[in-house]
């Protein structure tokens, strides 16, 4: 399976560290945020990475080319961020031949990966990664059937229904390009014009063991405690 990782984020809730390292390279416990992704991704299974990049763009192609999995990646440079759902759009030659895994790569998580993508059925569209937040005001919350499929979706309102929430991790069929060739437009926003298209066709998974978004000094001081107990 691949795996488009999402990298070109400029991360700038956690200036000034983000005025020299983009976000998806700072460090966890010494390690590069984007490093885990590839040993777990790899653990699991993943044999090819397309990662998108734009700011700070040549930290990014420096830490490839010094990676152990630098053969096992395919860089795409973007001038202008196209958005979650234009990133896959624009990617489609590289993606379309199978099911692929879409990550927002500024995340940090871990779980079981192999048991994530057998939960994945071509039966539906989209597969989701779920986790329960500690801040679910500030995330993309789901309701579910009792087979576990997504029948709502709430992001960031201020009172959510649960704190069962999106972790912005995604199999996806091949056939999720004809919507999005349909919308025709380059710049497509992932959880505002495409999910809810899907809704009733997002089978879910939920990562019972960590997930954290690295989006906020707080949040970026807490991996660095938490991740002790994971290693």
């Amino acid at each position: 399976m691949k795996a488009l990782l999402l990298a070109a984020g400029e991360g700038t809730r956690l200036r000034p560290i983000t005025e020299y390292l983009p976000k998806c390279l700072v460090p966890i416990n010494g390690k590069p945020l984007l490093e885990y992704w590839l040993d777990n991704l790899s653990q699991a299974g993943v044999e090819e990475f397309i990662i998108n990049t734009s700011y700070l763009h040549q930290k990014v192609e420096e830490f490839v080319q010094n990676s152990f999995y630098k053969e096992k990646i395919t860089l795409i440079y973007e001038q202008e961020l196209l958005n979650t759902g234009g990133t896959v759009l624009k990617n489609r030659v590289l993606l379309e031949d199978s099911p692929f895994l879409l990550i927002h790569a500024d995340n940090l998580c871990f779980c079981d990966f192999r048991a994530f993508i057998q939960t994945h059925s071509s039966e539906y569209t989209i597969t989701m990664m779920l986790f329960k937040s500690d801040n679910p005001t500030a995330c993309g919350i789901v309701e579910l059937s009792e087979k576990g499929i997504v029948q709502k979706f709430y992001e960031k309102v201020s009172n959510p229904p649960s704190n069962l929430a999106n972790g912005a991790v995604y199999i996806c069929e091949s056939r999720i390009f004809e919507f999005l060739e349909s919308l025709n437009k380059e710049n497509i926003d992932f959880s505002q014009e495409v999910l809810p298209y899907f809704m009733n066709d997002i089978n879910t998974y939920t990562n019972e063991v960590y997930h954290r978004d690295i989006g906020t000094p707080l949040s970026y001081a807490l991996a660095q405690v938490e991740i002790l107990e994971l290693l």
